[in-house]
């Protein structure tokens, strides 16, 4: 039983370093990201 749990944890940290490896890194310029400056 304890060999599922363990390829089910290898199986989501896979998916995490995929994910985090894949992920659009932030810029200095970009701090306001996402959202919008309704003042201007």
């Amino acid at each position: 039983m304890w060999v599922i749990f363990l390829e089910a944890g290898v199986a989501l940290a896979l998916l995490l370093v995929i994910v985090w490896a894949t992920w659009p890194k932030r810029r200095e310029g970009e701090t306001n990201e996402g959202r919008t400056n309704r003042d201007e």
